[in-house]
């Protein structure tokens, strides 16, 4: 890819430290930091962009987990890595060296987000794999502003978000805004071995306090937590049920097709009625700061054991209807979805890294088009 640089040994960047090119306010045009580097996502880009000859930087707190995940993911013994403790340290950093692209894996998108990207601008760009609605929805309203910048922000790089969006782009393209969308997504992750981390549990914390919301007359409204559960029989003879959820999927279904009427599923929303009914009591005690901090933390400390992904596939499903009655269905087909996520992400840092897509804050479709979906591995089965 052109004007992609190399690895070389740099050696380590302390939070503070910086090199004569650096401290001059040139910093390192050529390199991809990849923030959260030692979690399972963060590897996974890591070795990817490292195996398509980048600068991968990787990005953290503790600086010998940050050099074994560099050295997993292939690169060579010295190249840079950089310590900084919490989200507004990264930000000095990043506007201090100026990398070409920011890989934002930590979590807690909703705050960490806007933060990043704004450190990034202008000219620089940013990728994050948020799928809650408040998330995406605020890293979205950066559009003017990274317009202006010449940066773009690319939110929802991953399973969520894009596994959806990309099958509604299609069974839409060359027609007018259909009346009706449903998506679904299905995801199937092996589990590893470990405590599940206060990214995950910040995640469901913001599901359960967002409750449910759906597009009605072209206005966001709010519905219940796993409302309206259907149970999905897939291609390839399996199958799930899926309860409406706020989410990222539903702001990029109601932006890729122009429905006034849009709900999206998830098979991670409980569909039983006894455990629906009790999710409004538990959404308010969560919204409370102090109970939420606490949940998350006792939450993001829960060890778990390793287990295989639980179908052989994992699935983005939609249902696209129009007002004389034309319906259309379509899948998009991946394998495990945290590798799918990985690959998600390392596709739209390479073309945003080579000057592909444009100026702004979207999400993967919205900034480099639905084909994005297949070059990150999946495979689109359509009626």
């Amino acid at each position: 890819m052109s004007g992609i640089g190399r690895n070389s040994g740099s050696g380590e960047t302390r939070e503070g430290e910086a090199n004569d090119e650096e401290r001059a306010g040139g910093g390192r045009g050529d390199e991809v930091w990849v923030l959260g580097a030692t979690g399972r996502v963060g590897r996974g880009v890591c070795a990817r962009l490292v195996a398509q000859g980048m600068t991968v930087v990787p990005v953290g707190r503790d600086r010998e987990r940050l050099i074994a995940a560099g050295t997993e993911a292939g690169l060579p013994s010295g190249a840079k890595v950089v310590v900084a403790d919490g989200a507004e340290r990264i930000t000095r950093e990043i506007t201090r060296q100026r990398p070409r692209v920011v890989v934002n894996t930590i979590g807690g998108y909703a705050a960490t987000g806007p933060l990043i990207a704004r450190a990034c601008m202008p000219g620089g760009h940013y990728v994050d794999q948020a799928n809650d609605l408040l998330a995406v929805e605020g890293l979205l309203g950066l559009h003017d502003e990274a317009v202006r910048a010449g940066s773009t922000l690319v939110t929802g790089a991953g399973f969520g978000v894009l596994a959806t969006e990309a099958v509604v782009a299609k069974l839409c393209e060359g027609r007018p805004a259909p009346h009706r969308v449903r998506v679904d997504s299905v995801a199937s992750s092996a589990m590893e071995a470990g405590v599940l981390g206060v990214a995950l549990a910040d995640s469901i914390a913001d599901v359960l306090t967002a409750g449910g919301r759906r597009y009605e007359g072209g206005r966001l409204v709010r519905s219940r937590l796993g409302a309206h559960p259907r149970r999905l029989v897939f291609p390839d003879g399996e199958s799930a049920a899926a309860g409406e959820v706020a989410s990222g999927e539903l702001l990029a279904a109601h932006a890729a097709s122009g429905a006034p009427s849009v709900t999206a599923a998830s098979a991670l929303a409980p569909t039983s009625a006894p455990v629906r009914a009790l999710l409004p009591l538990l959404g308010r005690l969560l919204s409370v700061p102090a109970l939420r901090r606490l949940a998350v933390d006792r939450l993001g400390r829960v060890t778990v054991k390793a287990a295989p992904r639980p179908r052989r596939h994992s699935w983005g499903h939609a249902v696209v209807e129009w007002a004389d009655g034309t319906r259309r269905e379509g899948w998009l087909r991946a394998d495990e979805a945290m590798d799918f996520t990985s690959g998600v992400t390392a596709t739209v840092t390479a073309l945003l890294a080579d000057g592909a897509g444009k100026p702004g804050a979207w999400t993967p479709a919205g900034a480099l088009g639905s084909d994005v979906a297949t070059k990150a591995g999946g495979a689109f089965l359509l009626d």
